[in-house]
């Protein structure tokens, strides 16, 4: 059997499992949300991925276990810039660990199951460790390393863990609510494009809101102001979110 045939086996193993696993649980146990963002430019850790981008969202969660599928199709841009991730999550009390699989081919590429060996291959692995402290000063820590990728090896083959840290802080102003951020590279990065030391790759202030549409209606909005300090880069994106 091909490695390609075996993985689209298993993959949608995986999903019929899945599929036919949540009605047997209680109804009331799983709390399911989906909608989609409209952003102005697709920024990713302080790196333009795309122009214009509509961006789906569908999870499912129940006793601290998530899986999760998010994606970005731009649309702008004449290349068909696409991604799609899935994602499983466990969080207990401040807690958060994640495995995400990135796909980065993008539109037309339709190699979604091909191996590295059959033609392009964007999928990448990534680990994620976070943790947010009390209440009373709730900044948030969150360590993301990719494990796998072809595009996270170094000029010399070998793996990069490319990481990413990031430390955010939200607070409010009246009725916006609002947080700052910053993200670094510790170490050298093929994901990133960093050949040396620590690099500041996003510092970033964001703010989000509703809208009053109706009286029934409020439009949640958001903007982020994203500056890469390591490109000497900056960017400010405005979102809509539809639920």
């Amino acid at each position: 059997m091909q490695i390609s045939t075996f993985r689209k086996n298993i993959f949608f193993t995986l999903l019929f499992l899945c599929m036919f696993s949540i009605p047997m649980k209680s109804q009331s146990q799983i709390e399911v949300d989906l909608g989609a963002d409209l952003v102005s430019s697709y920024v990713w850790r302080g790196h333009k991925q795309a122009g214009a981008s509509v961006q789906p969202y569908l999870s499912a969660s129940i006793s601290g276990f998530s899986l999760g599928a998010w994606a970005s199709t731009d649309l702008t841009s004449k290349d068909g810039k696409k991604e799609v991730d899935f994602s499983a999550s466990y969080t207990i009390g401040d807690f958060k660990a994640a495995i995400t699989d990135y796909w980065w081919d993008g539109e037309d590429q339709f190699r979604y199951f091909s191996s590295p060996a059959e033609g392009n291959n964007g999928h990448y692995l990534e680990a994620t460790l976070g943790y947010t402290l009390p209440e009373k000063f709730p900044l948030s820590i969150t360590w993301n390393t990719f494990l796998l990728g072809k595009g996270n090896k170094k000029n010399d083959g070998e793996n990069s863990y490319s990481t990413y840290i990031e430390l955010a802080y939200p607070f409010s102003v009246k009725e916006t609510n609002m947080s700052i951020s910053t993200g670094f590279v510790p170490w050298q990065s093929a994901v990133y494009g960093t050949s040396s030391g620590l690099k500041f790759t996003s510092v970033t202030l964001s703010a989000s809101k509703g809208i009053k549409i109706t009286d029934s209606y409020t439009l949640p909005v958001f903007a982020n102001i994203i500056c890469n300090p390591a490109m000497e880069d900056i960017h400010f994106v405005f979102g809509i979110s539809i639920k």
